[in-house]
């Protein structure tokens, strides 16, 4: 289904909505975990140009660039979906159609919409347009990184918290190896593209109360709403210390494919720690 945004402010929902506003109490975090998997919705951000993945992104949105034989934006979903999550707005924008005609393809057993949000808006004002179409406790996430991450928990961590924002972080991967050396200058070991745990990145699996849009300021997520969310006291870091891994570029494509050859880590949930 595909939604214009100017057209969202009065529309009724869908059945999920429905059930959503009939099975939970306003304002209580206390439900079971079936529950909250049935009502949570979760926004999937795949409105960009992709400019980093040009010339490939030209004809296609980058959330539509395959990795094994699939597009990204398919793995992500699935991993929501493996784990019981599968109501789902695609707050889309360029080449919007062609999300829609990749939404068509999902399984009917999803609740899916799709939003035009515009093509030149910026993640925090794709998340912003569909503010009428949200609940209660909502998702979101890039479209673009595959994590092992239990949103099991990642949610439970979220109703253990007074704030109205739970952003997941990951431990940096470095584009380069490194090498360790001792006090003398001798080299003792390479490590090749380690990830970095003393430094933390945005990976990109969040969790919001719908009162957080009482304090969205601006319209870019990173620069601009998290930042504010932040200095309001109200945005919390969930860890996770198992697989996770973007896809910024036609590269990294290439590079998720072979790991999914490998195995596919990202359908691995619960087989790595989280703190």
């Amino acid at each position: 289904m595909s939604i214009d945004v100017n057209e969202a402010a009065t529309s009724p929902g869908g059945s999920v909505r429905q059930r959503t506003l009939l099975m939970k109490t306003r304002g209580s975090r206390a439900y079971s975990s079936i529950e909250r998997r049935i009502t949570i919705q979760t926004v999937i951000l795949c409105g960009g140009k992709g400019t980093r993945a040009y010339p490939h992104t030209e004809t296609l949105p980058k959330p539509l660039l395959e990795v094994d034989g699939a597009p990204i934006l398919g793995h992500v979903l699935r991993i929501y979906a493996d784990q019981g999550f599968t109501s789902f707005i695609l707050a889309a924008g360029y080449l919007v159609e062609r999300i829609e005609d990749f939404a068509r393809t999902l399984p009917l057993s999803w609740d899916v919409d799709v939003v035009d949000t515009g093509e030149e808006t910026n993640t925090g004002g794709r998340v912003a347009r569909c503010k009428s179409l949200v609940d209660g406790t909502f998702m979101v996430n890039y479209s673009d990184g595959l994590g092992d991450v239990d949103l099991d928990a990642l949610v439970a961590f979220h109703d253990g918290h007074p704030g109205r924002a739970t952003l997941t972080t990951v431990p940096l991967p470095s584009q380069y190896g490194t090498i360790d050396i001792d006090r003398d200058g001798r080299v003792s070991r390479f490590r090749e593209k380690p990830r970095l745990a003393e430094h933390l990145i945005n990976g990109g699996y969040f969790v919001f109360d719908r009162s957080v849009f009482d304090l969205w300021t601006g319209e870019d997520l990173e620069r601009e709403v998290l930042p504010a969310l932040g200095s309001a006291g109200e945005l919390y870091a969930y860890r996770h210390l198992g697989f996770w891994q973007s896809m910024d570029t036609y590269k990294d494509a290439l590079a998720l494919t072979e790991i999914a050859r490998a195995g596919a880590p990202w359908t691995r949930v619960g087989q790595a720690p989280s703190a």
